[in-house]
């Protein structure tokens, strides 16, 4: 693929992947049979599953800003491109993404490739529609390792539809879960939030005046960069967090 070919992403096999040493600098790789990945950081919090939003691949300034801050707090982070964000970078033209299930698919695959690459806690997590996928995927496989899940900008429900909600799923996430959601999201703001009845698993940062993505208006003091860096942080705090929890539950059982 001549996109990411001409990005300095390396054509490389899984079994190769498997094989590279971390480094603080960004790499980039097109892996044979799954796609392009960009890996940011040292694994010394564990590692995250990151998939983008629907009209904005894993290069956005929003996704390189958020895997950046999250790589500098310690959490290793493989963010992903869903093939037909792939086919929409390489043709220019955009296109809605298929059908939830193909997405979760690909990144089952990703999620099988990543869990063999080390022994390191690995979560799962993604911006807007890549949450949502995320969050499925790990409703679906509560025996798969998978540490926690991180959603930034969950689609609650589209917008303007607030009865067609998107969490019915939410019970069956057994692993701790984070969602980073703007005051002010369409997609689900605080006041139509503060009524759902999630599960206690589940925690939810809210980001001041913050839009679907992370945007307040400039009457609120802050802007979006600083949000997107909070959000970050949040969620590093909240990925040590569940690793001090689970040391202590190993420490008592022992």
């Amino acid at each position: 693929m001549s996109y990411y070919a001409d990005l300095g992403f390396e054509a490389i096999t899984p079994e190769a992947l498997r094989e590279r040493p971390a480094s603080p600098a960004v790499q980039r790789f097109l892996v044979e049979g799954v796609g392009p990945v960009s890996v940011s950081g040292i694994p010394e919090l564990g590692r995250i599953l990151l998939a983008h939003g629907a009209g904005a691949g894993h290069l956005s300034e929003f996704m390189r800003q958020f895997a950046a801050v999250l790589a500098s707090e310690r959490l290793q982070v493989w963010a992903i491109d869903f093939p037909y964000m792939q086919q929409m970078s390489e043709e220019a033209k955009r296109q809605p993404p298929p059908p939830v299930k193909k997405t979760l698919e690909h990144f089952a695959a990703w999620y099988d490739l990543l869990a063999s690459c080390s022994g390191s806690p690995l979560w799962v997590g993604g911006k807007s529609m890549g949450g949502r996928v995320a969050s499925l995927f790990a409703s679906q496989h509560r025996c798969a390792g998978v540490a926690g899940v991180i959603a930034a900008g969950y689609p609650f429900h589209p917008p303007k539809k607030p009865d067609s909600l998107r969490t019915d799923h939410f019970p069956d996430i057994s692993m701790p879960m984070l969602i980073l959601q703007g005051e002010r999201d369409p997609f689900g703001s605080r006041d139509e939030v503060a009524h759902y009845a999630l599960p206690d698993s589940l925690h939810v940062h809210w980001l001041t005046d913050g839009d679907h993505d992370f945007k307040p208006r400039r009457s609120s003091g802050v802007n979006q960069q600083v949000l997107i860096d909070e959000a970050a942080i949040v969620a590093a705090s909240f990925v040590r967090a569940q690793l001090a929890v689970a040391a202590r539950t190993c420490s008592t059982l022992v």
